[in-house]
């Protein structure tokens, strides 16, 4: 345990110092220990994704360090740090998951809206689940995947607004933290929970729910985010190559943990006004489908439609080929080629 803690100490001194290196007599003094157990702390950091540049004159972390850390995370979210429970983990099977284990004993402790949100963020995911039971791939050193507990005052037909919160939510978080590098690569949102940029995917959202069946309230809800922050080395496995995208071109010092910060102060400020749905309207503006061509796809078959819109509801408003209409409050829809 305590090699575990002098590497945490040393990652939070060499994050703090910014661009001043540190020889390893400095940390080694400053932390008790002998610079040889710094070296293996150093080493121990560069396999958790820190990139740590050695010098003559000591250590410091490279321009391009983007290891999400706890630290870091606290340290971003500045003023607003208080009002999260943070645990940041280097890999976690799924961060939903994890909170699921979690639920009865957060249940039980009387959670509340206006207590700090209990909040896991993972540098990747062994099984990362996405909507309808599929994989969310989620390789370390390329993503950052956080979920929140969360005990709202909905109905289970009102769960949809949580979702759609988050995705206004990780718009504002990611054009935060990637202005100035691509001005044109706009976040849009394909109903109801991907975030993309140039037609890719770039963030998808998952929340679970247990559900009252005498009230129809919820007693609580898990909302599961992840970011595509870079391309994995060696590019998206699969199909994956054509449907995701990055948010960022080019490593950038903490944005990882940067856009996980600023995700968690944008959902704290759109989720306080969740009954009264007024982020709805900005959730229309940056919708992606409407007026699109797209496909309706359930269980029974695809029937293909045009998106007309979004409703009050965050309903996906759709026109059939036969001219009936119809307000999707659940399901999944692609955008369909034109021929």
């Amino acid at each position: 345990m305590q090699s575990v803690n002098a590497k945490q100490q040393v990652s939070v001194l060499l994050e703090e110092a910014g661009q001043e290196y540190l020889s390893g007599n400095a940390i080694a003094k400053e932390l008790g220990i002998t610079r040889a157990a710094v070296w293996k702390c150093i080493r121990q950091m560069e396999e958790d994704g820190y990139r740590v540049e050695v010098t003559r004159k000591g250590y410091r972390l490279s321009e391009e360090s983007d290891a999400v850390s706890r630290n870091a995370v606290l340290r971003y979210l500045g003023n607003a740090a208080p009002l999260f429970d943070v645990e940041v983990l280097s890999e976690v099977d799924s961060t939903n998951t994890y909170l699921k284990r979690m639920a009865p004993e957060l249940k039980a402790a009387g959670s509340s809206e206006s207590a700090p949100w209990r909040t896991v963020i993972a540098g990747s995911q062994s099984a990362g689940r996405g909507r309808m039971g599929r994989t969310f791939v989620s390789p370390a050193g390329s993503g950052v995947y956080l979920s929140v507990f969360l005990t709202p005052s909905l109905s289970a037909r009102q769960a949809v607004r949580i979702t759609t919160a988050a995705a206004v939510a990780a718009c504002r978080a990611i054009e935060a933290c990637t202005v100035g590098e691509s001005p044109e690569r706009k976040p849009c949102i394909k109903w109801v929970n991907d975030i993309l940029i140039d037609g890719k995917k770039t963030c998808g959202i998952l929340t679970e729910a247990s559900v009252d069946l005498e009230s129809g309230g919820m007693d609580w809800a898990i909302m599961g985010i992840g970011f595509n922050v870079y391309e994995p080395e060696g590019g998206f496995p699969g199909e994956l190559k054509t449907i995701a995208g990055p948010i960022a071109l080019t490593r950038r010092r903490d944005l990882r943990s940067r856009i996980a910060a600023a995700f968690l102060k944008s959902f704290r400020e759109v989720y306080a006004d969740l009954e009264n749905g007024g982020f709805t309207e900005e959730y229309k503006a940056r919708s992606f489908l409407i007026g699109r061509p797209v496909n309706v796809i359930r269980s029974d078959g695809i029937r293909p439609a045009t998106a007309c819109g979004i409703d009050d509801e965050c309903r996906l408003l759709v026109r059939y080929e036969d001219g009936s209409s119809e307000a999707l409050s659940s399901g999944e829809v692609s955008v369909r080629p034109v021929s």
